[in-house]
Formats: C-alpha cells, sequence, structure tokens
C-alpha cells in the first residue's frame, strides 16, 4: 500500500481521495478550502495544513484540481509539489488541462528526478463515489504499471493511451462527444415535449436502440425535472471546450460541432448558468425556443 498525498478535495477529488483510503492507502489530503477535508478526515485519511506537508512523505502525489493554471500553480509554485517531494515520486494528475501544460509540466518533473502521469477522468461525481471512473491515462508505461493500483481503487476503465499528453487529448475528444451528445438529448427533449408527447416513455425507447447512451441514461432525469444539481458544472465544461478548440486549431483539424457545442457552452456560462450541471444546456435550447426560462 502507498502513502498518498492527494490535493484538490472537490466534488471529484473528495470521493477518490476517499476510495483510496478504503482500498487500505494511508492518504494525506489537502484542499485550500480547510472544511473540504472532513470528508476524507471521517474515512480514516488525514488532512494536511500545507501542500508541504501532504506531500512530504508521499510515494503517489494526486492532483485533481480545475485548470492548467491551477496545476501548474500546485506543481510549480512557492511551497508547491516540485519543491517538497522526495526524489522519486509519483506523481499523478487526474486533471483536465491542455496537453501543451502537460507535456511541459511532465519535462520538468522528470528534470527534478520525479516520475509523472497525466491521468484525466470521465464520470462525473457518480463515477467518483462509485469507483467507476475513466482514466486515460499518458505517460511511461513502467510508470503506469506502477500506478495501476492507484487507478484500480478509483476507477473502472482505464487504459494507457500513450506519452505524455496523450490523457489529456483523449480527455479533450471525450468532452467534446459529451457535450455534443448533452445538446442532442437537451434539443430532442424540447423538441418531445412541444409535440406533448409522453417524454419519460419516449426516452425509454429511445434508450433501447442507436441513440441510447450513456449521456441519456444519466442525464435525462436532470432534465426531466429540470434539477441541475452540479455533478459537472458547466463552466469546467466551458474550460475544456476551449481546450478542444485550441488543440483542433493547432492540429489543423476542423470541429464545426465541437464549435457550435462550445459557444453554447459559453453562452450558457455567459448568462449565468455556469454552476449549473452542464445538462442544463437544456436551459439555453427553452431560451432559443422561446419556451419561459427564468
Amino acid at each position: 500500500m502507498s502513502v498518498i498525498a492527494f490535493i484538490g478535495l472537490g466534488i471529484m477529488g473528495s470521493p477518490m481521495a476517499v476510495n483510496l483510503v478504503k482500498a487500505g492507502h494511508t492518504v494525506v489530503g489537502y484542499n485550500r478550502t480547510h472544511h473540504k477535508t472532513k470528508p476524507l478526515v471521517e474515512a480514516g485519511g488525514r488532512a494536511a495544513a500545507s501542500i508541504a506537508e501532504a506531500v512530504r512523505d508521499a510515494d503517489v502525489i494526486a492532483v485533481m484540481v480545475p485548470d492548467s493554471p491551477d496545476v501548474q500553480a500546485v506543481l510549480t509554485g512557492e511551497g508547491g509539489v516540485f519543491e517538497n517531494a522526495r526524489r522519486g515520486a509519483l506523481v499523478i494528475d487526474f486533471s483536465t488541462i491542455r496537453p501543451d501544460v502537460t507535456v511541459e509540466l511532465a519535462r520538468r518533473a522528470k528534470d527534478l528526478g520525479l516520475r509523472f502521469l497525466d491521468a484525466p477522468v470521465s464520470g462525473g461525481e457518480a463515477g467518483a463515489i462509485s469507483a467507476a471512473l475513466s482514466i486515460m491515462v499518458g505517460g511511461d508505461p513502467a510508470d503506469f504499471e506502477a500506478a495501476r493500483p492507484i487507478f484500480e481503487a478509483v476507477g473502472k476503465t482505464v487504459v494507457h493511451v500513450g506519452p505524455s499528453g496523450a490523457g489529456q487529448t483523449v480527455k479533450a475528444a471525450n468532452q467534446l462527444i459529451v457535450a455534443a451528445n448533452i445538446q442532442a438529448l437537451a434539443e430532442a427533449i424540447v423538441f418531445l415535449e412541444a409535440h406533448g408527447v409522453d417524454t419519460r416513455a419516449a426516452l425509454e425507447v429511445l434508450a433501447g436502440g442507436l441513440a441510447g447512451s450513456r449521456v441519456l441514461e444519466q442525464k435525462k432525469e436532470t432534465m426531466l425535472s429540470r434539477s441541475f444539481k452540479p455533478g459537472f458544472r458547466i463552466e469546467l465544461h466551458h474550460k475544456d471546450l476551449g481546450i478542444v478548440t485550441s488543440a483542433a486549431r493547432e492540429a489543423g483539424v476542423v470541429i464545426p460541432l465541437g464549435s457550435l457545442v462550445a459557444q453554447l457552452m459559453a453562452s450558457a456560462k455567459a448568462v449565468g448558468d455556469g454552476g449549473l450541471d452542464h445538462s442544463g444546456l437544456l436551459r439555453g435550447v427553452e431560451r432559443l425556443s422561446g419556451r419561459g426560462v427564468s
């Protein structure tokens, strides 16, 4: 079993850290907002007062924070991971950030005698709680094998997809597909409701055919009930689609649907829906359709 420092105990990081404790690992957690360490402590982990304290004796350092600048601050900032981690420690970045930033961080980690994997996850809060996340991992294959017990404690589908940065590239593709599916489901629901169809029954039969998807399965209830408690916030998906469109431009790839969904996500954030679950894209369809969103 490993001593794991877990930095970032938000919607995703907290249940992941708890599952690592349940798997028998020693977990020391740090979060900038200290009260968010409570679930980890209640599960048998320990709270640290600083990043330096959390990583001092750690074999593995897991990071789960919102964006590229946050990861850079945690790793390279004053009092951060790179200043305080032991040589040979394995850094696993579960965050979703820019692939080019990941490649640079991996290079710096190697220069300091650290190992580095980018391992963004998919599955939302429900997947984090049930330890059923999909994890796409970039980095050295030997480091991936060393980290496998960590990944298997928090995820169900764990795949090494290539060198440093590859995990983030695959995650960008994931976020493109998910956003397009959510938008399509939102449009279908508004369309069905406008025609007076039994929408729940319609979604049941649609789920049994080619239109069926994990998005339909997991997001239909939030859309039907208009209850958008965040499992994954619109503002974070907006950030991720910025990564997608930027990376596509750099590669010379055209993503017309992705660009459109990115604009719809940006619109949702601009009108104040950024804190809602990304299934709240339904509200944008209703606005465009003049169907009385407050």
